[in-house]
């Protein structure tokens, strides 16, 4: 896989395309939030998340806490 020769934006979408079909295993509630989350790390971490599912689960578990936290009661 020729990551090194996309554009950062191609980048994006290739890892964002994996990672939310992975997140979506897990929450598929709110796997576009959370893909997006995670997208905002180095491109490096990420692909070093798609090679461990431990550290993605853990990454994906802290994301739906941060999600918990800041949504309002009743607006679900």
């Amino acid at each position: 896989k020729k990551l090194a020769m996309m554009t950062s934006d191609q980048q994006k979408n290739l890892l964002g395309e994996k990672l939310f079909a992975r997140i979506t295993e897990q929450d598929p509630d709110n796997a576009a939030k959370i893909t997006g989350m995670l997208l905002e790390m180095e491109m490096s971490e990420v692909v070093g998340l798609l090679n461990n599912q431990n550290g993605l689960n853990g990454k994906v578990d802290e994301a739906v806490s941060v999600l918990r936290a800041h949504s309002v009661p009743g607006s679900a």
